[in-house]
């Protein structure tokens, strides 16, 4: 079973637009991992959100 293509890019964009990594970097993360930091951007953007 593979990831799907769709959900991939929405985790690569999202890390990619807040930390301003590279693609080629964030795909060669393991997906929990990568998954994690979308996670933790999440818990940044709520946190900022609550302060605004």
């Amino acid at each position: 079973m593979t990831y799907a293509t769709d959900r991939l890019y929405e985790e690569v964009a999202y890390v990619a637009y807040h930390f301003h990594w590279p693609m080629d970097e964030i795909l060669d993360m393991e997906h929990p991992l990568r998954l994690r930091f979308v996670d933790e951007i999440g818990k940044i953007n709520k946190r900022l959100s609550e302060e605004g």
